[in-house]
């Protein structure tokens, strides 16, 4: 897409003024100065499920000719692990990519979202805000049931996903963020303590603290180092950097094999893998178990943070699929019981098949569904999700992730205005709508609008994009 002038200045005003993390604008500061499009979000019934170009129904296995509008809504900004170096680089290849929208699921701080969202309205990119948090849900862990972590029965990972209220928190909100903030932190301490006792017991003597680790993060990253939250893969990168500089090369691969227990190739990625998986998880000599917020507290802070909780589905991510998702629809109704009406696949992990027959499960039982790619290692993945090998997303299923991603933005651009959103701050859903379908696409049409409109900075609105039923609704006129 060309540029405008004031693009371009934006632009060199989002890369100029974050340079040492300081003072940044408010992040909420592009949606409220976006015009006034909501309305009273009245819209017809759409079409219904059993109409010919209803996107449920499209012939499942078609794969996409790009003919919808193309979302990404989970990846990890730095200072969080990253595939990316810099905001900058997350956005301009999304942007270069044709993405009408980026998420972020940042864990622990936000300070980077308001440099993500400066330079995504320069870039015409959607900012999707959101937070991923780690949870337990005591009684299937009991039973010994596992979720969306295979390692860990009871092991429960929620996003939020459209949050609003984090520039600045609720009370609510810091008091929760708080707690997880502290026991991560010391956890990581702890960590790098056993990783430290390892590593000179093998005569590698290193320098790594978690104060070192936050800093040489700032300073790669361009952020504050108090917005920096430590996570194993940045305690793995550091020891790795330690040992290489501390370690001639011929004498590595040795080292190596010493310090893990296994052989390992004495590149930088996959001695940072070997390093995590041989000593820092489950049963191995660094490991510090997490301590994890309860699956209902971890639900209210992302209600306390504005957001709609979202679960990510793992489905034959794992072998054998895990027990909570063993059933599409079983799932479907076990999220509607916890009052969670929204899922986000990373398809990488899945059949396209499977993406196909979960997705519209999910989506026929009212549920909208999300995609990203993640991008939280070093390997810079294609920004367009897509299936386990390369396989592109069916079109049906392209669609529900535009449809998706449309009803975040709505319910985002909606709070940061005061109104009521895609749910409440108890988690309810939005009740002016007669039927989830009604509900569903009221909500797709307004995001639509509200994302083209973010594409234009000058404030030149083009035609709205829109999906097929969302389309074919306005054609028939508002109630």
């Amino acid at each position: 897409m060309p540029q405008s002038p004031v693009r371009t200045a934006m632009r060199r005003q989002a890369a100029t003024g974050s340079a040492a993390g300081g003072d940044l604008a408010d992040p909420l500061a592009p949606l409220r100065d976006l015009p006034e499009l909501a309305g009273r979000l009245e819209f017809p019934e759409p079409p219904s499920a059993g109409a010919a170009n209803h996107p449920l129904v499209q012939a499942e296995g078609r794969r996409s000719s790009r003919t919808h509008p193309l979302v990404n809504s989970h990846v990890h900004l730095p200072p969080n692990f990253s595939a990316f170096e810099t905001v900058e680089q997350a956005v301009d290849l999304a942007a270069d990519a044709g993405l009408r929208a980026l998420g972020a699921s940042n864990y622990y701080d936000f300070a980077v979202y308001a440099r993500f969202a400066r330079e995504a309205r320069a870039r015409g990119v959607f900012p999707l805000f959101g937070v991923e948090v780690i949870s337990l849900v005591e009684e299937l862990q009991s039973a010994g049931l596992r979720l969306n972590d295979p390692a860990n029965p009871g092991r429960m990972y929620l996003c939020g996903k459209g949050i609003t209220d984090f520039a600045p928190m609720s009370v609510e909100a810091h008091e929760l963020m708080g707690r997880i903030r502290e026991a991560d932190s010391a956890r990581i301490d702890a960590m790098i303590e056993r990783m430290t006792a390892l590593m000179n017991g093998h005569g590698v003597a290193t320098q790594v603290t978690a104060a070192s680790i936050r800093s040489a993060l700032a300073r790669r990253h361009a952020v504050a180092p108090s917005s920096v939250y430590l996570q194993e893969r940045h305690v793995a990168q550091a020891f790795q950097e330690a040992l290489f500089a501390d370690v001639e090369p011929e004498a590595r691969p040795g080292l190596l094999r010493r310090v893990l227990g296994v052989d390992c190739a004495d590149d930088a990625l996959t001695a940072q893998n070997e390093i995590r998986s041989e000593l820092m998880k489950a049963g191995k000599p660094a490991y510090v178990e997490e301590s994890c917020l309860d699956a209902d507290t971890a639900y209210a802070l992302v209600l306390a943070l504005g957001g709609v909780p979202c679960y990510p589905i793992l489905a034959d991510g794992a072998a054998p699929v895990c027990e909570f998702e063993s059933s599409a629809a079983g799932l479907a109704s076990a999220l509607a019981g916890r009052g969670i009406w929204c899922v986000e696949f990373i398809p990488s992990r899945n059949a396209a098949a499977v993406v196909d027959h979960y997705a519209t499960t999910l989506r026929h039982a009212g549920i909208i569904v999300l995609a990203g790619t993640e991008h939280n290692t070093l390997e810079l993945l294609a920004m367009t999700p897509e299936c386990e090998g390369g396989v592109p997303v069916s079109e049906c299923v392209t669609e529900l992730f535009w449809e998706g991603a449309c009803v975040v933005a709505a319910h985002q651009y909606l709070s940061v205005r005061g109104r009521p959103g895609y749910v409440d701050a108890r988690g309810r859903l939005n009740p002016d709508f007669a039927t989830p379908e009604q509900r569903i696409s009221a909500f797709a049409g307004l995001g639509s609008r509200v994302i083209e409109a973010f594409r234009e900075p000058d404030g030149e609105q083009s035609a709205a994009v829109a999906s097929p039923a969302t389309t074919q609704a306005a054609q028939s006129g508002r109630r």
